[in-house]
C-alpha cells in the first residue's frame, strides 16, 4: 500500500503543479488487465477475512466524507472544474492522513474508502479535462484504495467508472470486461442501484461493438436491478445519486450506438426534461436527442437541440459532454454543404475543434 500512496502523492504533485504536459499520459486498454485481475483476487482474499464493526463518529472520517460532498455538488454544477481542488485536498490532507499509525482497523478502512472516491472523482474530474490517462491512473489508484477499505459497492462503482472511459475511448471490449468485473465484485453487496449502473455500462459497451442481443440483455438486467432497489436511503452513500433517470440517459446513449433512433428520442427527451438543473447531463442528453432526430432525417431539429447542448458547454468543463457533441457533428458530415449545417458547424468550432 505504501507503493500505492506514493504513485498517488506523485500524481497529484504533478497534476497540481502541471510541470509536464499531462495530456503526454496516454491512456493504455492493456494497462487494465493487471489491476482487474488483482481486484478479483482481492475479493477471493476478503471473503475469507473477519468482517470489522464499523465505528459511529470516526473523526477524521467524517470530515473528509463531508468534503466529498461538497466536491460533489461542484462537480455538478462546473464538471471537470473541480480537478485542482480535488487533487489537492487528497494529495496534501489525506494521504498524510493513511499514513498515521495507530489508527483503529475500523476507521483505517473507513478512511481508504473515502480516499478511494477521492481519487475515483480525481480521476472522473480529469476524465472533464481531456487528460484520459491521468484520468486512468487516478481510477485504477481508487481500485487499490478501495480494496484497503474493503467497500464492494464503492469497488463496483470504480470498475464502472473505468467501464466507461474504456468504451468512449473505442476499447468496449475492455469496457465490457471492466462492467463484468464490477457485476462480480457488487452482485452480493446488497445494493441494487450500484448494480444497475454496471449493467448500463455493459449495455454501453456491448452497443459500442454493435452487439444488439448482449446490450439490450444488460439494458434489461438494469432495468430489474432498479426495480429491487427499496429507494436511495436504503442503499449505499456511494449510488445514491443514482436513480430511473440517469437509466434513462445511459439508455439513450445505447440506443443511439443500436441505431434506434425513436427509443433514443424518447429517453434523451426524458432525460433532458428531468436534468434541468445539471447542465453536464443536459448537454450529453441534448446530443443525443440530437442525434436522434438526426437518424429520422428530421435535420432542423437535430441542429436546434446540438445548439442548445453548444450553449449549455460555454457554463462547464466536461469533456465527456463535447464527446457527445463531436459524435454528433460526425454523424452530421453527409449534410455538411447544407447552410444550417455549415452554421452550426461554424458556431461549434471554437468549442469542438476542427473536423479532422
Amino acid at each position: 500500500m505504501s507503493e500505492t500512496l506514493h504513485t498517488l502523492a506523485e500524481l497529484g504533485s504533478i497534476d497540481i503543479s502541471r510541470r509536464s504536459l499531462l495530456g503526454a499520459v496516454p491512456f493504455v486498454a492493456a494497462a487494465l488487465l493487471d489491476p482487474q485481475r488483482q481486484w478479483l483476487l482481492w475479493l477471493l482474499e476478503e471473503e475469507q477475512a473477519p468482517r470489522l464493526e464499523a465505528v459511529a463518529g470516526a473523526g477524521p472520517v467524517e470530515e473528509v466524507r463531508a468534503m466529498i460532498g461538497m466536491f460533489d455538488e461542484m462537480d455538478n454544477r462546473f464538471g471537470g472544474g473541480v480537478r485542482a481542488s480535488v487533487v489537492h485536498y487528497l494529495s496534501t490532507q489525506v494521504a498524510p492522513m493513511l499514513q498515521q499509525q495507530g489508527m483503529p482497523a475500523s476507521q483505517r478502512r473507513q478512511l481508504f474508502t473515502a480516499a478511494a472516491k477521492l481519487a475515483a472523482m480525481a480521476g472522473w474530474s480529469t476524465y472533464d479535462s481531456a487528460d484520459y490517462g491521468l484520468a486512468q491512473r487516478y481510477m485504477l489508484q481508487g481500485l487499490r484504495l478501495c480494496a484497503e477499505g474493503g467497500d464492494r459497492v464503492l469497488g463496483g462503482q470504480i470498475l464502472a467508472g473505468l467501464s466507461h472511459l474504456a468504451t468512449s475511448l473505442g476499447s468496449p471490449d475492455e469496457g465490457a470486461a471492466l462492467a463484468r468485473a464490477g457485476i462480480a465484485t457488487a452482485k452480493t453487496a446488497g445494493s441494487p442501484l450500484g448494480m444497475m449502473r454496471l449493467h448500463a455500462m455493459a449495455a454501453r459497451a456491448f452497443a459500442a461493438r454493435g452487439d444488439s442481443r448482449q446490450a439490450t440483455a444488460s439494458l434489461h438486467a438494469a432495468t430489474t436491478a432498479l426495480e429491487a432497489s427499496h429507494g436511495a436511503a436504503q442503499e449505499s452513500v456511494w449510488v445514491r445519486f443514482l436513480d430511473h433517470h440517469y437509466l434513462e440517459a445511459e439508455a439513450a446513449l445505447v440506443h443511439r450506438d443500436l441505431g434506434e433512433a425513436v427509443q433514443s428520442e424518447r429517453l434523451a427527451d426524458a432525460s433532458v426534461h428531468a436534468n434541468a438543473d445539471r447542465r453536464r447531463r443536459q448537454a450529453i442528453s441534448r446530443s443525443v436527442l440530437a442525434t436522434a432526430y438526426l437518424q429520422q432525417q428530421r435535420l432542423d431539429e437535430a441542429v436546434h437541440a446540438a445548439s442548445q447542448a453548444l450553449d449549455l458547454l460555454g457554463g462547464i468543463h466536461s469533456e465527456r459532454s463535447v464527446q457527445a457533441l463531436r459524435d454528433f457533428r460526425t454523424r452530421l458530415a453527409p449534410r455538411r454543404t447544407e447552410p444550417i449545417v455549415r452554421e452550426f458547424e461554424r458556431k461549434a468550432r471554437p468549442v469542438l475543434g476542427t473536423v479532422a
